[in-house]
């Protein structure tokens, strides 16, 4: 992948997600708590503090270039997460218009992947 690819991809990433985080800023997790106590998950009322870095802290460093493969692998393991709580229900469903209920949450997921999986030490061709 060459470096503006790179970058587009990166920027592009982590400006989406900021849109959820910065409403989980303004409207806080309670909701994640509560599903995180619904599965007895240890330490929840600290755990779903957690999005935070997968939702505000990993898209700002996209955005601005920085620790590209750590943010990208960050954002996949909240999108694993954001699809086992929330998703789970649906994850064999289709949406109202055809669509595959979860299309959004992959979509992050297997661009959190590809910026993961990137190596900058190879040359594209």
């Amino acid at each position: 992948m060459n470096n503006r690819a790179l970058r587009f991809l990166s920027f592009g990433l982590g400006a989406l997600l900021l849109f959820h985080g910065i409403d989980k800023v303004m409207n806080g997790t309670e909701f994640i708590e509560k599903m995180l106590v619904g599965l007895k998950v240890p330490y929840s009322e600290y755990v779903q503090y957690g999005v935070y870095i997968g939702e505000v802290l990993a898209p700002l460093l996209l955005i601005f270039g920085q620790y590209i493969r750590i943010s990208g692998a960050i954002i996949a393991f909240d999108m694993l997460v954001a699809i086992f709580l929330v998703h789970q229900n649906t994850l064999f469903t289709l949406g109202e218009h055809g669509a595959w209920s979860i299309e959004l949450p992959m979509l992050y997921l297997v661009a959190g992947v590809t910026l993961a999986l990137w190596d900058r030490e190879k040359k594209s061709k």
